[in-house]
């Protein structure tokens, strides 16, 4: 059952809202057997981030060839003050996907500079990620309260949608949108232009179309930090659910659909073999070459942003780039 856990610091400057309503994790096992009886085999990128996976990902963000986290760490270290006067009025900040909160740091920073106090609402599927970075924030800034919400998008905004905010300045970062399809992005813009109010802005975080010689290594490094990301969600099939994927059989495969626009990423089978997943009772199989798709990673460029404002209720105010103009923070009004 969703509940509230008051968490105190100071003077109540710290509200978690749990609306998790069960394990995030709990659905695994029923999509793994869907996705591997398909007849195009799949697995879901929201498994990637098990305590393995997630270790891996922050390395992968310290690789040379993942320009992303960089690139709109250089955005919002540069522009931040700029950001945060482009939305005129008192202003309470809204995060979906917070995280860690590590780029969010220095909007809060800005923001306070310009205001006496701010209320940070900060979204994430995890409490535990929220109160730990909860806390490092509020040591940072006295003035900041924080009323976090433990849930995904939809049940956060709904939530959300029942209570009064002053002026909103709302972020979606990292590139969260990417993971998003052509058809979800928009549901998604939409649920959240429903909570905001006209003046209300967002500042969206988007990865620009480049070559592929750019695009690729990003998802598939040298070191193979990626390959292991990837092929992390084998062996958590392996260790969750008893299978007995060989890993060794199979490899990491990522390229740029530049008809589509978006980054794939696949795990391969090098050879036909059959993988029993014991707790499922199924035996899947396996010719050589055939692929399990788990991700795809969208990209956009400005005209390709503006059609997503006009159709979601916003519009397209101001962009920031990075100096290698990879990377873009976009600040879109909401009409």
């Amino acid at each position: 059952m969703a509940q509230t856990e008051p968490v105190h610091i100071g003077e109540d400057r710290l509200v978690i809202h749990n609306l998790v309503k069960h394990d995030p994790s709990a659905g695994f096992a029923e999509d793994v057997r869907k996705g591997l009886s398909s007849e195009t085999k799949r697995l879901l990128p929201k498994y990637f981030y098990d305590e393995l996976g997630s270790l891996l990902f922050d390395a992968i963000c310290l690789l040379p060839e993942y320009y992303l986290t960089r690139a709109e760490n250089e955005i919002i270290e540069r522009y931040a003050d700029e950001i945060a006067s482009s939305v005129e009025g008192h202003l309470t900040l809204l995060e979906m996907g917070s995280g860690s909160a590590s780029k969010t740091k220095l909007i809060v920073e800005a923001l306070l500079n310009k205001q006496d106090d701010l209320l940070f609402i900060p979204v994430d599927i995890s409490a535990s990620a929220l109160d730990s970075s909860s806390r490092i924030l509020l040591q940072s800034f006295p003035r900041l309260r924080i009323e976090a919400y433990a849930a995904d998008y939809f049940d956060s905004l709904s939530a959300l949608s029942m209570k009064q905010r002053g002026r909103t300045l709302a972020l979606f970062l990292g590139s969260n949108i990417s993971n998003f399809g052509r058809e979800e992005a928009p549901a998604f813009l939409r649920a959240l232009r429903r909570v905001l109010t006209k003046g209300d802005a967002l500042l969206l975080g988007a990865d620009l179309k480049k070559d592929r010689s750019l695009l690729e290594p990003a998802y598939d490094d040298a070191l193979g930090i990626t390959a292991a990301f990837n092929l992390n969600l084998l062996a958590r099939v392996n260790r969750e659910l008893d299978g007995n994927f060989n890993l060794r059989d199979f490899k990491h495969h990522a390229f740029y659909n530049e008809e589509i626009g978006r980054v794939e990423i696949y795990v391969e089978s090098t050879r036909p073999q059959t993988v029993t997943i014991g707790k499922l009772g199924i035996e899947v199989q396996f010719s050589a070459g055939e692929r399990i798709h788990t991700e795809n990673s969208y990209k956009y460029d400005l005209h390709d942003i503006d059609g997503l404002a006009m159709q979601t209720g916003f519009t397209r105010e101001q962009t920031w780039l990075d100096s290698q103009r990879r990377f873009s923070s976009n600040l879109l009004l909401a009409v």
